[in-house]
């Protein structure tokens, strides 16, 4: 197959603290070292991208979003980038897209590329739906008559039908990603770059547009995407290229790239210290403190029977006072599936929490197979705004053996992640 995307060296540097990439001062400074002859000055410094290290003042004003980036992606590839909130993943497909230009380096590309970033990129918000079809189809080097004969079938398949003369600004954010992924993935791209965007949508909608990746890629065109659903991952790609800290930290099949993140999150910890990489959204408002497995088995608390109930103690700290808290816990399988999930507000109320110290337990039926489960855990507010999250802050070792096990069974690791509670009734 034949070379479609190919990076050489390619490194992205933005100036912290700054809207755009550097002051006038700075880019006298680069002239002056052009002039002479001489590299550029600020190519010399930089931190690593590492969000989960304050900033002091001997650090460099700049930083490393992308560093050293080399791959090639053949014609055909559906390729899966994977990595932490702030690893450069987002970075990568702007450069790829040409929406940045890298700051070192070189990327090649042949063929027609249709990027979805961000909801409402390439949208002129003033425009109809109807418009901004035609005016992306311009964009990616569409002839009108072309887009007219796929028209319909980029309206039908975004589901905004109802709304397509309506000026863009006036949709939702669901509305707005359909009728965007509708005209990217149907204008007949040879590449196709998709960010996280997708998320946006319904169920019902990213599973069409997963269908469609599918479709796209079984037609020898090549697909871009970023996601961090890990079974959306294992549906669509063959290849995952797994980032940290703006560099690629791993390249090779689906499997073991989403291993490689995963293991990545593990944790290990046994007494209950947070570390800052498992903190992934935090508003400075509350923070989880400690978070431990209590087991009266195993001293190190990770290690479970088969159907023994699991529960989870927390230690966190409110900073104000909150009348309206979510607190959840999901569940985790080691490829990454998202298996169980329980918040408060199932029980039909919200949580009222004065500033200061609180202990949380989280009491679980376990149904869990046997094998290797991670929990994430969340403080939510009922607006939607995220006060604190982490994620894989916990590790589950399911053993394959229970408690009180009086028939010796040894339970098998393949038979799923669950154990149904289910009776039988034979006539």
């Amino acid at each position: 197959m034949s070379v479609v995307i190919k990076a050489e060296n390619i490194s992205k540097q933005y100036k912290l603290g700054a809207v755009g990439m550097s002051s006038l001062s700075d880019d006298v400074q680069r002239l002056i070292a052009k002039l002479k002859g001489k590299e550029d000055p600020f190519l010399k410094v930089g931190g690593e991208n590492t969000r989960d290290k304050a900033s002091t003042a001997n650090d460099s004003k700049f930083v490393w979003a992308l560093q050293d980036i080399n791959f090639e992606i053949n014609q055909g590839e559906v390729v899966g980038i994977i990595g932490k909130n702030g690893a450069g993943k987002s970075t990568l497909l702007k450069v790829l897209s040409r929406v940045t230009e890298p700051t070192k380096g070189q990327l090649k590309y042949k063929g027609r590329l249709a990027s979805l970033l961000e909801v409402g990129t390439g949208f002129h918000p003033d425009l109809s739906g109807r418009d901004n079809v035609y005016l992306n189809g311009a964009i990616l080097g569409m002839k009108k008559q072309e887009i007219t004969k796929k028209f319909d079938e980029i309206v039908a398949f975004s589901g905004v039908a109802k709304y397509i003369d309506t000026p863009v600004k006036r949709y939702s954010s669901g509305m707005y990603v359909r009728l965007a992924f509708a005209v990217a993935a149907h204008l007949d791209p040879d590449i196709l770059v998709i960010d996280e965007v997708l998320a946006v949508g319904d169920i019902e909608f990213q599973e069409k547009c997963l269908g469609k990746m599918k479709d796209v890629a079984g037609q020898g065109r090549t697909v871009l995407f970023v996601s961090h659903n890990m079974a959306s991952m294992k549906a669509l790609c063959k290849r995952g290229i797994v980032m940290q800290y703006g560099k690629i930290n791993y390249d090779g099949n689906i499997a073991d790239s989403i291993a490689n993140y995963l293991a990545g999150l593990n944790t290990g910890t046994n007494n209950g210290t947070i570390q800052s990489s498992h903190r992934t959204i935090n508003t400075g408002k509350v923070f989880f403190k400690q978070v431990l497995v209590k087991n009266e088995e195993f001293e190190n608390g990770n290690s479970i029977y088969f159907n023994n109930p699991i529960r989870i103690a927390c230690e966190l700290e409110f900073l104000n006072d909150f009348d309206n808290v979510i607190f959840d816990a999901r569940i985790i399988s080691a490829d990454g599936i998202e298996l169980l999930h329980s918040m408060t507000l199932y029980d039909g109320n919200y949580c009222s929490i004065k500033k200061g110290i609180i202990n949380l337990t989280i009491d679980i039926e376990n149904k869990l197979q046997p094998g290797k489960f991670f929990v994430n855990l969340g403080v939510h507010l009922s607006d939607g705004l995220t006060l604190d999250y982490l994620e894989h802050i916990l590790e589950l070792n399911i053993l394959n053996v229970s408690k009180d096990n009086q028939k010796g069974l040894v339970y098998d690791f393949k038979l799923g992640y669950y154990r149904l509670n289910a009776k039988w009734q034979i006539n």
